[in-house]
């Protein structure tokens, strides 16, 4: 998802400690889970392992879920193959503008999602906001995929707009209130994720306080579902430290970043188990990285920890080529970034599928 190579900090985060310890130093009244509450949706929930999921045909958050190009079609063949090679869960990102500019069809076309997923046995992770790639989005057609270049048309949710626009906080407050309430205790909701990697993009403490907005609005609601927003690092620094922090103390489910080599990511997992709380490690497998489906999944499943990757089946979002490195003829890179299936269904890897369906039990 992100433009340079994302891994944890270690450094620092050891003085952290579980949530409930926390509270007298708050600002803020939360309703963060026990430890208790924490393992106890691990045990319903066993073993996460699945994708970041984006239909091949749309390019961003806005193309999913807008009336004209909700591709229902497409969606339920994609998740046929995950289902095929045992996934059981995606993380999906939403977008405010859809929502905004048409409320009532947006929680239908959920609904229509959560309908098809669970008929593949899948859970969902819905996501609100994020601050990577593109800030600027309108409603209407979204732009054509640029040739060989990553994620060329994703969007931040809410952007620069939050700096400008001084009535779209009460806006996006109405957003994240109305979805948690409408699907505050369905089931097929097996996590909410917040915020994706706030203060990327050079925003740093500038998406401190949505970042706390947003746990404030959702506490607020209090839905069925534990809460989180996944620890990154960007950049090694305090402001970003700053965010981590809050992240850390105040997410339900502790859920991370890591695009790194094993031993990188292996010294992330040792630091966070200091929270005691169950893990699920929402991005990750760059292949040019040494994140690999090969080295990383099976360390992920023998610690029970969740196991999202970073793109399902390629198409207009470009994530099969690399950050930063354009290929301008659009020609099929030798070694894929992100990504598993070709549109036709055809994988990127036979064995890499194997491995999958081994560890899901579907082989």
């Amino acid at each position: 998802m992100n433009k340079h190579i994302y891994f944890l900090v270690v450094i620092g985060l050891l003085e952290f400690t579980p949530c409930e310890a926390k509270q007298k130093v708050r600002q803020m009244v939360p309703t963060c889970w026990s430890e208790a509450q924490a393992q106890q949706w691990s045990k319903e929930n066993s073993w996460l392992c699945g994708s970041n999921f984006n239909p091949s045909t749309a390019i961003n958050q806005l193309e999913t879920w807008q009336a004209e190009s909700f591709d229902t079609t497409t969606i339920n063949r994609e998740l046929g193959w995950a289902e095929a090679i045992g996934m059981n869960v995606m993380r999906v990102y939403l977008h405010h503008l859809a929502w905004q500019v048409d409320k009532e069809g947006f929680k239908k076309r959920m609904k229509t999602y959560l309908d098809i997923s669970k008929k593949h046995g899948i859970k969902t992770i819905f996501v609100f906001f994020d601050d990577c790639w593109n800030t600027n989005y309108a409603a209407g057609k979204q732009p054509d995929p640029k040739p060989g270049v990553h994620n060329s048309g994703w969007i931040r949710d809410p952007g620069d707009l939050l700096f400008t626009d001084t009535t779209l906080i009460k806006t996006l407050e109405n957003y994240v209130k109305d979805i948690l309430t409408t699907f505050k205790n369905d089931k097929r909701i097996v996590m909410w994720d917040l915020y994706n990697e706030p203060g990327n993009s050079d925003l740093n403490n500038k998406s401190l306080p949505l970042l706390k907005k947003v746990f404030e609005w959702s506490w607020a609601v209090h839905p069925s579902q534990p809460l989180t927003s996944a620890a990154y690092n960007g950049k090694e620094n305090d402001k970003i430290n700053e965010i981590k922090r809050f992240q850390l103390e105040n997410s339900d489910i502790i859920t991370y970043h890591n695009y790194g080599e094993p031993a990188d990511h292996q010294k992330a997992i040792d630091t966070l188990k200091k929270f005691n709380r169950p893990m699920v490690c929402t991005e990750y497998m760059a292949r040019k990285y040494n994140s690999t489906f090969s080295n990383i999944l099976p360390m992920l499943k023998k610690q029970n920890i969740g196991a999202i990757n970073w793109g399902f089946v390629t198409g207009k979002t470009n994530t099969k080529y690399a950050w930063g490195e354009v290929i301008s003829d659009g020609s099929d890179p030798k070694l894929w970034f992100h990504d598993i299936f070709y549109p036709n269904g055809k994988p990127f890897s036979q064995e890499e599928i194997d491995l999958i369906k081994s560890l899901t039990g579907k082989l």
